[in-house]
């Protein structure tokens, strides 16, 4: 089984000599059992053609006895004499379940002694034993044709019955162990590539929700990207100074801070603006409130003061 490839054509091969192994039992079975009916039936008229023998035997001698008796020694006077063979044995083939069988079969030429024997006295008993004799013959005949038969059928029932045999408990159990084997390989690998196949489905479904997370972080960083990149829209009143305060050269320091002075002077001089009006609005005016603010040069002095500070 080892040496077998576990292919579905060495199943299909196996599987047909399985078949025809069975069908050559089965046939080998019945000429087994055709050659047993065959060999009871040879084996019956051996013992009844053995058995009637023994008395034609002992028949056909006493006759013989007999005929000496009666007419003297003729045995040299038979051997002296120029005979033909009366009886002849001819030989065919009986075919039983593929099996030849020999058959011997008897059958006169028709030749007859001329020379007569007993004239003086005993002629009947020589013919009498001569009868005996030609019955002893067939006799003889059938025994030796059953008895060839016996041979060839006995020597053809061992070897069909060794072919049944070993069909039966060595020939097909090897096959049958051997398509099992082929059909538990196949199982096992088609086990395996179901498995296989399950194994590569769940590692591509995998991979595929790994691209789609994937993807779906990518266009998350695409859209915080481009939402940072976009600035924030302002109203063009304050984008313009801001614009112009970026492209304006840098003033000098001493500039900065003159500057500064006079934005300071120019504040306090709203606030006392405001004051004076509250003042105003508060009384009546008079001539002499009225008079500092109309002296010459007072305005000057003022702006020197805060320039001072």
């Amino acid at each position: 089984m080892a040496d077998v490839p576990p292919t579905r054509m060495n199943l299909g091969v196996f599987k047909q000599k399985q078949t025809a192994a069975k069908k050559g039992y089965d046939l080998l079975k019945s000429k087994a059992d055709a050659l047993k009916v065959r060999f009871r039936d040879i084996c019956k008229v051996i013992y009844d053609t053995k058995v009637g023998m023994a008395d034609q035997s002992s028949n056909a001698f006493f006759s013989l006895t007999q005929a000496e008796y009666a007419a003297g020694n003729f045995r040299s006077k038979i051997l002296e004499a120029n005979m033909v063979a009366s009886v002849r044995v001819t030989s065919r083939t009986d075919n039983v379940a593929g099996v030849k069988l020999p058959v011997f079969n008897q059958y006169d030429t028709g030749a007859k002694f001329e020379e007569t024997l007993g004239l003086v006295g005993g002629g009947r008993k020589i013919q009498a034993s001569k009868e005996r004799f030609g019955e002893y013959l067939s006799a003889l005949v059938k025994i030796a044709s059953l008895q060839t038969s016996f041979l060839a059928m006995d020597e053809a029932l061992k070897i069909t019955n060794r072919r049944v045999n070993a069909l039966e408990n060595v020939t097909i159990p090897k096959i049958v162990k051997t398509i099992d084997y082929i059909n538990r390989e196949l199982d096992e690998l088609e086990r395996e590539d179901f498995t296989r196949l399950k194994m590569v489905k769940k590692k591509k479904e995998e991979q595929i929700k790994a691209e789609e997370k994937a993807a779906a972080q990518l266009k998350a960083q695409a859209s915080t990207a481009t939402a940072s990149a976009v600035p924030p829209k302002a109203p063009a009143v304050q984008a313009a100074p801001a614009k112009a305060a970026a492209e304006a050269p840098a003033a000098p320091v001493a500039h900065d801070e003159e500057a500064t002075d006079s934005q300071a002077t120019e504040k306090k001089k709203d606030k006392k603006g405001k004051k004076g009006k509250k003042d105003k609005s508060a009384a009546p005016e008079t001539p002499a409130a009225a008079a500092p603010s109309s002296l010459p040069g007072f305005e000057d002095f003022e702006d020197e003061d805060v320039v001072f500070k």
